[in-house]
């Protein structure tokens, strides 16, 4: 007996559009010569810097270049406003860039083929940033980079972040961590001050006290803030009346897990007054606390927000909305009137896209959060896709995902998924995954089918489950462990968590041990979470996509298990892409992928 899912009724939304709709924007700077952004195009796969000036956009990344650092392999911090003009890390060489705003060409200001940089800032004729050296071992140092050379301003530590100068240029303030720390686990914030002859002194520890610090900023009064999770949730800290102390702010992550150098979630204006976005319930809010302890509200109409900017008229960030993709908007200061730069192009008719619902699930103090997508123009119970995310310790977002619309627009039902140890919900539930991935979060994803078919919302019997990196692992272990998915597709996933861990980079070092367990100890906790170890428990249809040129998980890695799965006898199929990596970049193939495991699922469905 066929068991088709429901055919939509509206035009048909092609995986080439969704692909297509997925523009996205970065680091947005503003000063007197106008606002900045890095544009992400899936056209071509590059990172372009764009320049917003007497309400029109230009793009001031000539051809050749593409703006993106890959310091600690996720990058960030790819340029800054300095000097006459830009200053970027390229792509393809990874080195620091100059380049004047009268569209001449860029001219390279480090040429160390050793070197990668990341989370750059200007100052007084200097370039601070982020220093990852290749040689025998990783290295990573804070320094200062002119026509004059190069300056070390902190080493040691195994790792280091945002480094911020004071307006008056007398405080330097950064965060490092050590192994096996990673930045969501513990961290510290440092400074240090100049003398008389204006050297720098002494590094002087401010914050460290079992906490993740992020984001550290300076007011105007050389007063330093940084957000810390001291208290539960990413919150404004800061230096108020010579003491360090927690600010006013909702009880809510201020931040999301610092993969990336360079965030902007929040800015510090002065001892009790910040401009800042927040979780609440998993949706994103931007506010404005004044001195008189009122928060002022902005954008109601976004669901997310990220890479704050301001000066005395605006307010600027990157923000969307479940009915609109990501945009660079402006929100005038006296009105709140909200205006569109650039993005937000419409991608469906409001009335074709299917929302974002709230969902929080479990028992025994094991809940779970969520957000359920329902089928376009279902009726009654309808196929499911459970969707996973990466990192683990990331999170999903109430956002317009073109990708899942693909999906709803084809019959399907979307559940995507912040299962325990996802961020935005605090640091305790961040930590629920430790020691425990491969295990809460594949109980969270088959639980979310068992509450959504309670509801009579889906067919549990017509379940899926996709992920992609961390992701996939979850998505392995589910159809490993578990008799509650019909398929399910694995994207550059985790198949053998130990070989990853022999592979993985410096950044990554430590972070399958928090997850997991230590390798050598810990053996038999591995050897029952590995998916590739119990390919043949794996009694549904798999179907696989993977970069040829990915470091992270390698093709070998998702060649072994998609060879054991077919050795049982289990339908399988891989799809391997030369020229990608971890994460897929180019337009073609994430349509390609995107419409075969479409395919593959109304296959299984017809059998």
């Amino acid at each position: 007996m066929n068991e088709t899912p429901v055919s939509s009724p509206v035009a048909e939304f092609s995986a080439a559009q969704a692909v297509a709709a997925g523009t996205d924007f970065a680091e947005l700077k503003a000063n007197a010569d106008g606002l900045f952004w890095i544009e992400f195009r899936p056209a071509d796969g590059a990172c372009r810097i764009w320049h917003w000036l007497y309400h029109q956009a230009r793009c001031l990344t000539p051809d050749g270049f593409s703006v993106r650092s890959r310091v600690y392999e996720y990058g960030g911090g790819s340029f800054c406003l300095g000097g006459d003009g830009l200053v970027f890390v390229n792509e393809k060489d990874q080195q620091v860039y100059t380049q004047p705003l009268d569209d001449s060409q860029p001219r390279a200001l480090t040429e160390d083929a050793s070197c990668r940089y990341g989370d750059v800032q200007w100052h007084d004729g200097q370039l601070l940033a982020v220093e990852e050296r290749h040689a025998e071992q990783v290295e990573h140092r804070l320094v200062a980079l002119s026509e004059s050379g190069r300056v070390v301003l902190a080493e040691g530590a195994d790792f280091y972040a945002s480094p911020t100068v004071s307006a008056d240029g007398m405080r330097l303030a950064w965060i490092e961590w050590n192994r096996p720390a990673q930045p969501w686990t513990i961290t510290r914030l440092m400074c240090r001050a100049r003398d008389s002859s204006s050297q720098w002194g002494p590094v002087q520890c401010i914050a460290s006290n079992d906490e993740s610090l992020q984001q550290p900023r300076f007011d105007a009064e050389g007063r330093l803030y940084c957000l810390s999770d001291r208290n539960g949730f990413w919150q404004p800290w800061g230096e108020v009346d010579g003491h360090w102390q927690a600010l006013p702010a909702e009880a809510a992550d201020h931040a999301a897990a610092p993969w990336q150098l360079g965030s902007c979630t929040w800015l510090a204006l002065g001892p009790q007054s910040y401009l800042a976005s927040w979780f609440k319930d998993g949706f994103g809010q931007l506010g404005l606390r004044n001195t008189d302890g009122r928060m002022e509200r902005f954008a109601s109409g976004y669901t997310r927000f990220r890479s704050l900017a301001m000066d005395s008229d605006h307010l600027y960030a990157i923000a969307a909305s479940p009915i609109s993709p990501p945009a660079v908007i402006a929100v005038d200061r006296s009105n709140h009137e909200v205006r569109v730069l650039a993005g937000g192009a419409e991608i469906l008719p409001a009335g074709q896209i299917s929302l974002p619902q709230s969902i929080h699930y479990g028992r025994d103090g094991e809940r779970a959060h969520g957000f359920f997508y329902p089928a376009a123009h279902s009726q009654g119970a309808t196929p499911l896709v459970v969707f996973i995310h990466g990192g683990p310790t990331s999170a999903c977002y109430p956002v317009l995902e073109p990708r899942i619309q693909y999906w709803t627009q084809r019959g399907f039902a979307v559940a995507d998924l912040n299962y325990r140890g996802s961020t935005g919900y605090g640091r305790d539930y961040r930590k629920a995954l430790h020691l425990r991935w491969g295990e809460s979060d594949v109980a969270d994803a088959c639980a979310a089918v068992e509450y959504l078919a309670a509801q009579g919302l889906v067919d549990k019997r017509k379940a899926f489950i996709r992920g992609g990196s961390a992701g996939g692992y979850t998505t392995l272990c589910a159809l490993a462990f578990h008799d509650v998915f019909r398929a399910g597709a694995s994207l550059y996933g985790v198949s053998d968590p130990v070989a990853l861990g022999r592979a993985t980079h410096k950044f990554e070092g430590d972070y399958l041990d928090w997850l997991i367990g230590d390798p050598q100890q810990d053996a038999e906790r591995y050897r029952q979470r590995t998916p590739l170890l119990h390919a043949g428990q794996i009694k549904v249809p798999v179907i696989f996509f993977q970069g040829e040129l990915d470091a992270v998980v390698v093709p070998e890695q998702t060649r072994s298990m998609l060879a054991a799965l077919q050795a049982n006898g289990i339908e399988a199929e891989g799809h391997f892409y030369a020229g990608e990596r971890h994460g897929f970049r180019k337009a073609e193939n994430l349509a390609h992928a995107l419409e075969e495991e479409w395919k593959f699922y109304c296959r299984v469905l017809e059998g």
